[in-house]
């Protein structure tokens, strides 16, 4: 077949999102609204798209990064006048014979409703224009298709010019995707005129143009016609996405239990289990056999197989090995690296650091801009101090180190090989291999002087009253 382009229609104002960002870059599971009408374009055989837009800046740049394999040129609409209009500046940067248009507001569109319509043309070779069309119990609000009493299609009404009940009463209505004959296409544009209550062109009007034989239609999936005008609107359709994901995912071999939210972007092998609470953002990706207890919020983090996130661990931008266990309540900041059989505990905070095979931090501890060696230990309540006020320096830390229970660490130093730190260390000069370190206050005790210094605070407490 000849090339095909996609026109995806994006120059709405959509001022009912009352929002600074272009209503086409409101993100639903992880992606912006109309990287899904694209994809699916480009899924069911388009070459290369055009975008219609208001001229944003942002809408390019965003399609730049989501599809940078993909010829796209972009193309303003200065005004909004309409959908007919919004094609006709869409058209004048189309060379290929064949043109499918999308709206970029409709992230339930399926590429196998669009493979169905696409395929119209070459089907019906007669056909010059193909319409997507959905049956409907509750047509109110859309464009209604009207045929002839042979089946004919003459036209699409929108209803608000809808002239009479039996028109009101049509269940077959618009999706508002098309595919054409680009050649056609032009000239049915070029005649459209703003004949209509909002004075707007039209693109369902070059339906009548065609008239009779030359238009065709396909039914698609009722989920075609969500679109998205509001933050309600955006809420409803986010929510089928995800549930289509979690679908994917446990047609695929993933246990998905309760309410989990899964970006769209997301990677899952087989037999990860993610349990109710679970939210996996961005360019996460976990390897076969992972288990995710409730609660856990990954962004952009690699987990690799057999690991166990216990819950609420949050985590970003990081990696995790094999085998691994994280939490519960643990916060991997960006840049943490946790090799294989490694274990970070209860509330232990990483940033830049790496935690080396088999190394452990259990309990209460802040490890930044360090390096943790193999099998070493670091007990609870040690803190890594890097940060001067002014630059952050880094720890070394090596292999089957010990760290005592409340020591403080004062970048930038090392810790050789096979060191012991004391409890209630404060380190600030490098410790050697197979070297103990002891840097702690030595203890005074007072006998008798408990009861004397607590009616000297009792006192000061009841003068200060």
């Amino acid at each position: 077949m000849s090339q095909l382009t996609v026109i995806l229609l994006a120059a709405g104002q959509g001022t009912r999102m009352k929002s600074q960002l272009p209503k086409v870059l409101h993100p639903a599971a992880g992606r912006p609204l109309l990287y899904y009408p694209l994809f699916a374009a480009f899924e069911a055989g388009a070459d290369e798209a055009v975008i219609v837009s208001s001229g944003r800046p942002e809408i390019e740049r965003e399609l730049r990064r989501l599809f940078p394999d993909k010829p796209i040129r972009f193309a303003v609409q200065d005004v909004p006048r309409g959908t007919g209009d919004a094609v006709r500046v869409g058209l004048e940067h189309v060379t290929s014979e064949r043109v499918l248009i999308v709206c970029g507001d409709t992230p339930l569109l399926a590429a196998a409703d669009l493979r169905e319509l696409v395929g119209l043309l070459e089907r019906e070779p007669g056909r010059d224009l193909g319409v997507m069309t959905c049956l409907l119990d509750e047509p109110s609000g859309y464009g209604r298709m009207l045929r002839d009493e042979r089946g004919e299609l003459l036209e699409i009404r929108e209803h608000r010019d809808l002239q009479s009940a039996e028109q009101r009463a049509v269940r077959e209505v618009n999706a508002g995707m098309y595919v054409g004959r680009t050649v056609a296409l032009k000239a049915a544009v070029a005649e459209l005129s703003p004949n209509n209550a909002q004075g707007e062109y039209y693109f369902t009007d070059v339906v009548r143009w065609f008239g009779g034989r030359r238009a065709g239609s396909v039914q698609g999936s009722p989920d075609a016609l969500v679109g998205v005008n509001d933050r309600h609107q955006l809420r409803a359709a986010e929510n089928q996405l995800f549930e289509r994901i979690r679908q994917r995912h446990a047609l695929a071999g993933v246990t998905v239990r309760g309410e989990v939210l899964i970006d769209d972007s997301v990677q899952l092998e087989q037999d990860v289990v993610l349990e109710h609470g679970v939210r996996l953002r961005g360019q996460t990706r976990i390897a076969r056999g992972a288990f995710v207890d409730v609660g856990c919020v990954l962004t952009d983090v690699s987990v690799g197989e057999g690991a166990e996130l216990k819950p609420y661990s949050v985590m970003s931008a990081s990696s995790v090995g094999a085998r691994v266990q994280i939490g519960p309540f643990s916060h991997l900041r960006p840049e943490s690296q946790i090799d294989d059989e490694a274990h970070i505990g209860n509330f232990v905070e990483t940033k830049k650091t790496r935690v080396r095979r088999g190394a452990k931090a259990n309990h209460l501890a802040y490890l930044g801009d360090a390096d943790v060696g193999e099998r070493s230990n670091i007990g609870a309540g040690t803190i890594v101090c890097n940060y001067d006020g002014y630059q952050k320096h880094r720890t070394q830390i090596g292999a089957d180190v010990f760290i005592g229970s409340d020591s403080q660490l004062v970048a930038p130093i090392r810790i050789g090989n096979n060191a012991f730190i004391a409890t209630a260390t404060t380190v600030t000069k490098d410790v050697p291999d197979d070297a103990l370190a002891i840097g702690r206050v030595s203890q005074e005790t007072k006998l008798g002087y408990a009861p004397r210094l607590k009616a000297r605070l009792k006192a000061a407490k009841e003068a200060k009253k």
